[in-house]
């Protein structure tokens, strides 16, 4: 038995005898498919060492995204845990969870989404540089109304129900149970708050170097839809859930260290407190923000929320058009304390391919030394149309057919991540844009049913 595995072996079983101390009997061998949707299988704590070497087993093509055939040594899916995820989960007595990384015919699974990941940070790790996320996740909880269509919990029709206590107090307990499970998990929650729509809040909690930050954001999903379901309602992060109220983002935080810990990004004695570095790398992500859209904003709905013009809810804090300045919510990028606030995602996204995807657009900035556009500090909000075409300002994709085509064309970004995994991408979200084009809503019911 060689040392190291007389390591993990030793590891392995002090982590049983722990988590069995806390009552835990089942292990949730957790993954994202392509959608970033959790998924897995219940495993007995007794067989914890299956799932760190030949991994838990799921039939491959049953999986959203894997391209894997039905039959054949490539047909298994197979989930390898990771060992420093492994944590009881608060909300749930005797269960735990593993985050697990794809494995197909004993070989790592490039289609697996947390493997893209990794594959971008070892990119990063070569510089000797650390990225640190810092995730922002806007969500409702919702009910239905007498008629059965969801609705805003709790509903109220305030003008402004942003930060208001009233409504926050009402769903208090579920907000607390979300708190304390989370924190119970290792992370450090520091504020929530009521937002701009009612049933819409944030949770916020501090950042973490991006693969703990994507596990986290995972774990995060899981423990607010269980809390959510337990107190009869439901836990959504629907860009757009309703027309007439402000949309939810998931605005990333991004700032970078090197072997020293000095920041990469940040440079105090620049205007925009921005080192060159940081400056190519909102260069990479302005240039790729058409293509990024298709994995930061991959739903239908999502493009109800990123709107050109005046919103139909009044209120928006949602980008549009594809520009950076200093402490300027009304833009792609907002930069601020020498880190880059990205403001495209939304939590429909697939946390994994989210960051991935943003590491591979700075990265290209910096390879290619790219000059970002010059910075904007005012609030393009007002601006008129013609402004945007004097400065140069470009929008952003405002459909998801959209967004799939600039992906489909961006051969860099496409290089970077892998063209297996980007055609993947897309052969599993072009049917749905299609799907959605072919269908009927009641909005046509009721302008074209009697045309003209």
């Amino acid at each position: 038995m060689t040392t190291n595995h007389h390591h993990q072996t030793a590891a392995v079983e002090a982590a049983k005898k722990d988590l069995a101390n806390q009552g835990v009997h089942t292990i949730i061998a957790q993954f994202v498919d392509i959608h970033g949707s959790a998924k897995g299988k219940y495993i007995p704590l007794s067989h914890l060492q299956d799932i760190l070497e030949s991994g838990a087993g799921f039939a491959g093509p049953s999986i959203w995204g894997t391209g894997l055939p039905r039959n054949g040594p490539r047909s298994e899916f197979y989930g390898q845990g990771d060992l420093a995820t492994l944590q009881a989960l608060p909300w749930m007595p005797g269960y735990a969870r593993i985050v697990c990384s794809g494995v197909v015919d004993g070989q790592a699974f490039d289609g697996c989404s947390r493997r893209l990941l990794l594959k971008q940070i070892a990119r990063l790790e070569a510089r000797g540089w650390t990225l640190n996320v810092g995730i922002e996740p806007e969500f409702f909880l919702v009910t239905k109304d007498a008629h059965g269509r969801p609705c805003p919990s709790p509903i109220d029709d305030l003008d402004k129900p942003s930060y208001d206590l009233k409504a926050l107090a009402r769903v208090r307990d579920v907000l607390h149970l979300i708190e304390i499970g989370l924190t119970g998990c290792g992370f450090d929650v520091f504020q929530i708050d009521h937002e701009d729509a009612s049933g819409q809040y944030e949770l916020n909690y501090h950042y973490a170097d991006a693969l703990t930050a994507a596990d986290r954001f995972i774990l995060f999903k899981m423990a607010a839809d269980y809390i959510a379901e337990q107190a009869s309602l439901t836990f959504t992060l629907m860009p757009k859930p309703f027309a007439d109220r402000p949309g939810s983002g998931l605005h990333l935080h991004l700032s970078m260290t090197d072997a020293q810990g000095k920041p990469v990004m940040a440079d105090k004695t620049d205007s925009h407190g921005l080192s060159q570095t940081g400056r190519q790398c909102i260069a990479g992500l302005l240039a790729h923000s058409p293509a990024l859209a298709a994995f930061h904003a991959p739903t239908v709905n999502s493009y109800k929320r990123l709107v050109i013009g005046r919103s139909l809810s009044g209120t928006t804090w949602a980008p549009a058009h594809i520009a950076w300045g200093y402490n300027n919510r009304t833009t792609v990028a907002r930069v601020v304390a020498g880190r880059i606030e990205f403001r495209l995602s939304d939590g429909s996204s697939n946390i994994y391919a989210v960051i991935a995807s943003t590491i591979a657009a700075m990265l290209d900035g910096v390879e290619q030394a790219l000059v970002p556009p010059a910075p904007i500090d005012e609030d393009i909000y007002e601006w008129p149309e013609i402004e945007f075409e004097k400065r140069g300002v470009k929008t952003l994709p405002q459909t998801m057919g959209e967004a799939l085509t600039a992906l489909n064309a961006d051969a860099a970004l496409t290089k970077a991540l892998g063209e297996a995994y980007v055609a993947e991408y897309l052969a599993t979200k072009k049917p749905e844009w299609i799907d959605y084009c072919r269908s009927v809503s009641d909005w046509e019911y009721k302008r074209y049913l009697t045309w003209p």
